[in-house]
C-alpha cells in the first residue's frame, strides 16, 4: 500500500518564483521551463524512425466534446516541448517521436486510444488528461509494465500502482488547501459546497475540503450535490446556499458546469464569492458565456499565465504565437511532462532499445531522485506514492484574465 503525501499550503503560494538554465545540474535537477526561450520548434519525425532508435511518447486526452479546452492545451504544450527538445539534442540523445489519440473524456474511448497507441509503439504514456479515463487506463499501464505520468489527472485512484506519477496536485491536496487558503485570508467564515457526487475528482475534492474546513474553523453551511445526469439547473442548490448565508461558494467541479452556475446565480441576484480548484481552469474559454461574470472569481492552481518570470512569459509567448490563445494550466502541466520525462530519462540513463516494461521501472526509480524547476512549480520532487510535492498558488479572474494573488 501507498504511502499518502501531504502538500501543505505555504505562504508563499501566490508567488512562486520559476527559471533556471535549461540545463541538468550535477545534482540531477533539471529546469522543464528554461529553454523556452530562444529555441525552434523542431518536427517530430514521427512514422520516419526505426525502432528502438527514437523515443515514442504518446498522449490520451480529450481533443473533442465537453472537455477539449484540457486535453487541446494538454497536446499543443506537450508538442512545443517535444520539439524544443529534439532541437535540442533529445533525451539523452536520442529523439523524440509523440502522437496525441482524442478520449473525449470518456474511459471506453481512453482504453481504445491506448491500444491504438501500443500499436504505433509507444514506450511511455503522457496522459491521460482527466481521472475517470486515467483510472481505467491506469490499469492497462500497469499490466504491460509502462512508465505513466498523467499531467492533470488529480484522484488517488489514478497512482494506486507503482508505474504511475502525477504532475498535478492530487484531488485531497486540492481540498485541504483550499479550506486552509480560505481560512488564512478571511474570505469567508460560512461557506456552501456545490460538487458532482457522480465525479471522483469532484468528491474527492469535496471530502477533504469538509474535514479541513472544520480545522480551519470554517462553518459549512450547504453541501449541495448534483450528478452527471443533472447538471443543467443549479438554482435548488444555489437557493439552499443562499438562504443558508453563504458567503462563499466553493465549486471543486470543472468549468463548463461553474458558467452555469455563475450564471443562474447572477440571474437571481446572489453574489457570494466564488472560489474553485484547477477543474475550473478553462471557464473564460466556455463558449457562449459572459466572461464578466467570473470577475472576482478564485480559484487555486499551480501556474498563471501573467507571471512575470522569463520561463512563464517564454512559454506564454511561444504558445500564443503556435496556437492564438493564451495557455491554461493543463498546458503548463503538459509542458512539464515532457520535460520531467527528460529528467528521468536522463537520470535512468535509458535508452530506446529497452522492454516497455525495463524502461517503466527505470523511469519510475528515477522519478524518486530527480528535482525539476518547472512552469508549474520550483523544486518538484515525487515519492514513491506518485505524488508530486509542490506549492499551489491562488489565481483571481481580473479584468477577463487570470492574475496572480
Amino acid at each position: 500500500m501507498k504511502k499518502a503525501l501531504s502538500v501543505l499550503l505555504a505562504t508563499a503560494m501566490v508567488a512562486t518564483c520559476l527559471g533556471g538554465c535549461g540545463q541538468e545540474s550535477e545534482s540531477g535537477s533539471t529546469d522543464a521551463a528554461g529553454s523556452a526561450a530562444g529555441t525552434e520548434n523542431a518536427a517530430s519525425a514521427e512514422g520516419t524512425a526505426e525502432a528502438g532508435s527514437v523515443f515514442k511518447i504518446g498522449g490520451i486526452g480529450p481533443t473533442t466534446g465537453g472537455a477539449a479546452i484540457y486535453g487541446t492545451a494538454v497536446m499543443n504544450a506537450a508538442q512545443i516541448a517535444v520539439d524544443e527538445i529534439n532541437a535540442a539534442g533529445g533525451m539523452n540523445g536520442y529523439q523524440v517521436e509523440f502522437k496525441a489519440e482524442d478520449d473525449q473524456h470518456d474511459a471506453e474511448k481512453s482504453v481504445n486510444a491506448y491500444n491504438s497507441l501500443k500499436d504505433w509503439g509507444m514506450q511511455i504514456l503522457m496522459g491521460t488528461v482527466t481521472t475517470t479515463p486515467c483510472v481505467a487506463v491506469s490499469e492497462k499501464t500497469a499490466e504491460d509494465g509502462m512508465f505513466e505520468l498523467t499531467p492533470s489527472a488529480s484522484s488517488t485512484d489514478v497512482i494506486v500502482n507503482d508505474n504511475v506519477f502525477q504532475v498535478c496536485f492530487t484531488d485531497p491536496n486540492q481540498g485541504t488547501a483550499s479550506a486552509q487558503y480560505i481560512a488564512q485570508n478571511g474570505l469567508a467564515s460560512k461557506v456552501a459546497i456545490i460538487y458532482d457526487s457522480s465525479d471522483v475528482y469532484s468528491s474527492g475534492i469535496e471530502a477533504t475540503f469538509v474535514e479541513e474546513a472544520a480545522n480551519q474553523g470554517l462553518e459549512v453551511v450547504a453541501e449541495e450535490a448534483f450528478t452527471a445526469d443533472s447538471k443543467t439547473d443549479f438554482s435548488t442548490q444555489l437557493q439552499k446556499a443562499q438562504s443558508a448565508g453563504a458567503e462563499l461558494v466553493f465549486l471543486p467541479i470543472y468549468y463548463t458546469e461553474a458558467s452555469i452556475i455563475l450564471t443562474q446565480a447572477n440571474s437571481m441576484g446572489y453574489e457570494p464569492t466564488f472560489f474553485g480548484v484547477d477543474g475550473m481552469d478553462g471557464i473564460l474559454g466556455v463558449e457562449n458565456f459572459d466572461t464578466s461574470l467570473a470577475e472576482g472569481v478564485m480559484l487555486l492552481t499551480p501556474f498563471a499565465a501573467d507571471a512575470q518570470d522569463e520561463a512563464t512569459q517564454a512559454f506564454v509567448t511561444k504558445y500564443q504565437e503556435a496556437y492564438g490563445e493564451v495557455p491554461n494550466q493543463f498546458a503548463a502541466d503538459a509542458y512539464d511532462a515532457i520535460y520531467i520525462i527528460k529528467a528521468a530519462i536522463e537520470e535512468a540513463g535509458a535508452t530506446p532499445d529497452m522492454s516497455v516494461s525495463d524502461l517503466g521501472t527505470a523511469l519510475s526509480e528515477a522519478m524518486t531522485k530527480i528535482t525539476v524547476d518547472g512552469l508549474t512549480g520550483d523544486g518538484m520532487t515525487w515519492e514513491a506514492t506518485g505524488e508530486a510535492s509542490k506549492a499551489p498558488k491562488a489565481v483571481v479572474i481580473k479584468d477577463g484574465a487570470y492574475a496572480a494573488m
